[in-house]
């Protein structure tokens, strides 16, 4: 039986302001992307939210990305290798002692937002986000988009790479994500997402924004726990892919 993971970015709810429904999600996924505090998520949230995974029995990972509270991790910084490097293992060793705390622990890192756009070109960057993971622990995967120079370098450390592919988030036809910025970026509707997410799982292809088909790889489908009705999209595409005879299942 083929068989893939289902992601979502969780942790995400910072002092009163409330994102996303992470304990609905957390029956649904396979995987959890938990922020680590640099672009959303606070210490007292974090391990509530650790808690709740380790409960439902769905994996850990850390979501790395850059200092950025105020802009959620989207906005591109021009940080320094060393910096980043070591923003990185911050967020990882913070995440894993609340994973441990609550009997769990962190069996990936995913990076987040601009964090994740930029590592698919910017290889300096890409080599400090590595860099980063293989120093903390070098048998830990690293969950990002094929094709990328953050595999590339990860892949030259010996690092594991999975490759995710987005259910609510539009392609170019190179193969990388649209930008937030322009229209049509953000899927909403859960029965075509789901659709899309069954076509992309079995054949392996996807339409990009411009009507192109593209190749894709996927051994782990994201949809974005912070996005409106995430709940209803996780959802569908669950129940798509169970369809299908597809089995969901953790990568690690």
């Amino acid at each position: 039986m083929a068989s893939v993971d289902l992601n979502a970015d969780l942790g995400e709810s910072f002092g009163i302001w409330e994102l996303g429904d992470d304990d609905a999600m957390l029956d649904i996924v396979t995987s959890a992307n938990i922020a680590c505090g640099f672009h959303a998520g606070d210490p007292v949230r974090l391990a509530g939210t650790c808690r709740s995974a380790a409960a439902s029995g769905v994996r850990i990972g850390a979501q790395v990305a850059y200092h950025d509270l105020g802009g959620f991790g989207r906005r591109y910084i021009d940080v320094e290798p060393d910096e980043l490097t070591a923003d990185v293992i911050y967020q990882i060793g913070a995440l894993q002692a609340l994973a441990q705390a609550a009997g769990s622990t962190v069996g990936y890192v995913k990076p987040h937002g601009a964090l994740y756009n930029t590592i698919v070109k910017n290889r300096e960057q890409a080599r400090a986000v590595a860099s980063a993971v293989h120093t903390v622990d070098p048998t830990m995967p690293v969950l990002g988009l094929s094709g990328s120079a953050f595999f590339d370098e990860a892949r030259r450390l010996g690092l594991r790479t999975v490759a995710e592919a987005f259910a609510d988030r539009a392609y170019r036809p190179d193969g990388q994500l649209v930008s937030r910025r322009e229209q049509g970026a953000v899927l909403h509707d859960p029965t075509q997402i789901a659709e899309r997410v069954a076509t992309m799982v079995t054949s392996g292809r996807a339409t990009a924004i411009d009507g192109s088909v593209i190749d894709v790889q996927v051994e782990s489908v994201c949809v974005h726990g912070d996005s409106p009705g995430a709940v209803e999209i996780a959802t569908a595409v669950r129940k798509r892919l169970l369809a299908e005879g597809i089995e969901l299942t953790a990568f690690i």
